[in-house]
């Protein structure tokens, strides 16, 4: 009965032991920087990672896009996107449609400020979901009522 108890014990030593080192050994270590974005043209050059990634995700979902439907391919690494590049014609076409969703909710429903801002905090009345449903393209005519 000793013996198992002593083997507890310094198991319990052991492992405390190995935890106390790891947690030194890990002290120093600096926590990974996010990536800053570049070639940013609408949204503020500054923005914070959460919010560009949520306004990514709601164009997404408001589109039923991924995100090589506006982002180009890397050139150097295969499989990758390449985020800064002007080289896929969507993206522009983005630029524009954020800065419509800007124009139409600032004249309209007189939402003064930052697009990321407002897009982030839901106080635009009009969003890329407004018209676009989940699609591509905006419908150009009303689903046929059913009778």
């Amino acid at each position: 009965m000793f013996m198992t108890h002593r083997k507890k014990w310094l198991a319990g030593l052991a492992i405390v032991g190995i935890m106390s080192f790891a947690s030194l050994s890990f002290r120093d270590a600096a926590p990974p920087k996010p990536h800053k974005p570049q070639n940013l043209k609408v949204l503020p050059k500054d923005i914070d990672h959460m919010a560009l990634i949520k306004i990514m995700h709601d164009f997404c979902d408001a589109l039923d896009f991924k995100c090589g439907d506006c982002h180009a391919k890397s050139t150097t690494k295969p499989g990758d996107l390449d985020f800064a590049s002007d080289a896929n014609p969507h993206k522009d076409v983005a630029r524009n449609m954020m800065r419509m969703v800007k124009k139409i909710n600032g004249k309209h429903f007189k939402v003064k400020g930052s697009f990321a801002e407002n897009f982030v905090n839901n106080k635009y009345e009009v969003t890329c979901y407004s018209c676009h449903h989940g699609s591509e393209h905006p419908a150009k005519e009303a689903p046929a009522v059913k009778k």
